[in-house]
């Protein structure tokens, strides 16, 4: 059931539950999503430190547990491709596949150092190379939030995917995504608390300027991010 709904430019955000919503939804090019992973990381309390730190969070417990097998399946059935983030936490709920792709996060402190996304595709492992500073720089509003970067990166392997879909869209990283890279978007979004800040988000990337077009391939060059400082 769909509580509300808005379109901003060609993206299309939606609040509700995504096993209720997707079935009405239709066909994508690809699905690019975050899901909980189950591990009760929907909030964190504020903390100090040599690293700067980390931002104070609700706990809503939105993710005490993964999403059911039915989602991924439905994820599966209307789209073409998929990059699922968390992946290993979902391995048991998707087909074997051969390229999957790493965050390296260029941290070694007692977080994790890094974080694996599944994806439909074939070739070898992918490994994208960005601190977590990149999301002080996109202001971070989600406690699992993903820079936009890391994002970009993703939907360069899907160069011909004009429609994404992201059943789990959070504060709406990968609608920024797709807004900066010219693709539609849809993203269903269950608390109203995040769905706003969504729609925020995406509303301020449509009125960025976009001075270049954006390659719709992945960079051959890879990005490295580091405290603030851009190094190809």
């Amino acid at each position: 059931m769909i509580q509300r709904e808005e379109i901003i430019g060609d993206s299309r955000l939606i609040l509700g539950d995504c096993l209720e919503v997707m079935p009405g939804l239709g066909r994508f090019d690809a699905c690019v999503t975050d899901p909980p992973y189950g591990i009760s990381k929907d909030g964190q309390a504020k903390s100090t430190g040599a690293h700067g730190g980390r931002k104070a969070y609700e706990f809503k417990g939105w993710d005490s547990e993964r999403p059911a097998r039915e989602a991924f399946e439905a994820i599966v059935g209307l789209s073409e491709n998929q990059i699922i983030w968390g992946g290993n936490y979902f391995a048991d709920l998707l087909r074997p596949t051969s390229k999957w792709l790493f965050w390296d996060k260029g941290q070694r402190i007692n977080q994790s150092d890094g974080e694996l996304a599944y994806t439909s595709l074939s070739g070898a492992l992918r490994v994208y190379e960005c601190n977590r500073v990149a999301l002080m720089m996109d202001g971070a509003q989600h406690p699992t939030q993903k820079p936009v970067r890391l994002i970009e990166w993703c939907l360069g392997f899907l160069p011909k995917a004009e429609t994404i879909l992201d059943p789990f869209m959070g504060s709406g990283t990968t609608g920024v995504a797709c807004v900066n890279l010219g693709r539609k978007f849809t993203g269903i979004e269950l608390d109203p608390g995040y769905f706003d800040i969504a729609c925020r988000r995406i509303e301020e990337a449509y009125k960025q300027p976009r001075l270049i077009e954006h390659p719709r391939r992945a960079p051959a060059v890879q990005e490295q991010i580091n405290f603030g400082e851009i190094v190809s």
